[in-house]
């Protein structure tokens, strides 16, 4: 039983991640907005939390935390887009938090929690 669980917030996390995906590729940036940098890196941290959680390395609570912290940068991003431009300063605060939620991913992947995949 404890595995459905598991396995039922695994499956409503990836909805929710390919809900939120779709939503981002269906809204157009504004124009000298994009930055397709960010963008790849965003979609390679999802990647990387989805492909963790398959895995076992990442537990449901630790992908849940990463998953939000990635919501806000999504969020900050909007907002620092919704002037019409990307100042190079809110680019690099992009970049600095994406990096710490990078590193942040590294650490959860690679701490003793693991969940039994079998």
């Amino acid at each position: 039983m404890h595995s459905f669980f598991k396995f039922a917030f695994i499956a409503g996390l990836g909805f929710l991640v390919a809900a939120e995906v779709a939503y981002g590729q269906s809204q157009a940036p504004a124009p000298g907005t994009n930055d397709p940098g960010i963008q790849q890196r965003m979609q390679n941290q999802e990647r990387r939390i989805d492909q963790s959680v398959q895995s076992g390395e990442l537990t449901p609570k630790e992908a849940g935390k990463l998953e939000a912290e990635q919501a806000r940068i999504r969020q900050t991003e909007q907002r620092m887009k919704s002037d019409g431009q990307l100042t190079s300063k809110e680019r690099q605060k992009l970049h600095d938090m994406q990096d710490r939620s990078s590193d942040r991913i590294y650490r959860q992947k690679h701490d003793r929690q693991k969940v039994n995949t079998r």
